[in-house]
């Protein structure tokens, strides 16, 4: 058995060197290196610098639907190409190279959470579970028949960044089931439900806002499944018109379902603010409030509520979330 990896994604390294350890891996397909930092150092893809301390070639087509790429793929004779975190839209000419399949190793469980930002879909929805999908790769954006899953339990308290982690180290087993199911003519074909779809666009910084209307538990998701990109953030009052700042915001947070509130109290307002945290009133029909205990104002270095109030100010009855010529 000929296997070839597409991936990019740090997600997809345990699986490489599972992958490599069963000695039938004769490639990896990576993305170029690129620009990375404030200097704009040209950068490779970790998974390449694994590749290359393994002796596997690799690949690095700047668009993989090119000619030259498929051919190269071609070259390789692989009966298997398994694909992860690989950045690329896959033409059906690449999917028709490997001799047995092309299949996809996606971190959710299909057809829920299709799409790029499903690692944090899950947990901002409040999903009790999620996991790998191993399916095959058809032209439809995570569409394939699905060959095993593997699942987690999600307890609440997961960050994206956690959740990756654990996901990374869940991925391995389930892919080698899958390859052993098509090696040896057992793999199941299970078509996905439609009906059962949802979607994960890509996430921006910009998504990271907070919007201060959501409920305190929506809220509290949003930082945990945001962390750490696009990592959250809100606007904060300067007393100078014009120059309000923004604040990140990390987890964890305290969430607070029922907070007596003062009258004319609104979204995003400032409760409390101290070395013990700061307290913001949410919205929703059940209005609550958040503690924030880390925050990380611009130019300034990650920092917890008392270094952070031993410098700054932000006064109770505060508005985050607006500029200040709006409060």
């Amino acid at each position: 058995m000929r296997i070839v990896m597409m991936a990019t994604g740090d997600i997809a390294i345990p699986t490489f060197q599972a992958l490599g350890r069963t000695g039938e891996l004769v490639g990896l397909v990576t993305q170029p290196d690129r620009p990375v930092g404030r200097h704009m150092v040209l950068t490779p893809p970790r998974i390449k610098v694994c590749a290359e301390e393994a002796a596997i070639p690799v690949l690095q087509p700047e668009k993989m639907r090119d000619a030259a790429a498929v051919q190269a793929l071609r070259e390789l004779q692989p009966d298997i190409v398994v694909v992860m975190a690989y950045g690329q839209i896959l033409s059906q000419e690449v999917l028709d190279v490997p001799a047995l399949a092309c299949i996809n190793a996606h971190a959710s469980l299909l057809p829920r959470h299709r799409g790029a930002a499903c690692i944090q879909a899950a947990i901002e929805a409040g999903d009790d579970e999620t996991g790998i999908t191993v399916m095959h790769v058809v032209k439809k954006l995570d569409a394939g028949d699905i060959i095993c899953r593997s699942v987690i339990p999600l307890r609440g308290r997961e960050t994206a960044e956690s959740l990756h982690d654990d996901l990374a180290q869940l991925a391995p087993a389930v892919v080698l089931e899958a390859i052993e199911g098509l090696r040896n003519g057992t793999a199941e074909r299970e078509e996905q439900d439609e009906n059962l779809m949802t979607y994960a666009p890509k996430l921006l910084r910009a998504d990271g806002e907070i919007d201060w209307a959501q409920p305190a538990f929506q809220v509290a998701r949003r930082i945990r499944a945001y962390h750490s990109w696009p990592g959250t953030f809100t606007i904060y009052p300067s007393v100078h018109k014009g120059v309000d700042k923004t604040l990140k915001i990390y987890p964890p947070v305290d969430v607070f379902a029922r907070y007596k509130k003062p009258a004319g109290c609104r979204p995003g307002m400032v409760l409390e603010s101290g070395p013990e945290g700061m307290i913001v009133s949410c919205g929703g029909s059940r209005g609550g409030a958040i503690r924030i205990m880390t925050m990380q104002p611009a130019g300034a270095r990650k920092m917890n509520a008392e270094s952070f109030f031993a410098g700054h100010k932000i006064m109770p009855g505060a508005i985050l979330g607006l500029p200040s010529e709006q409060v």
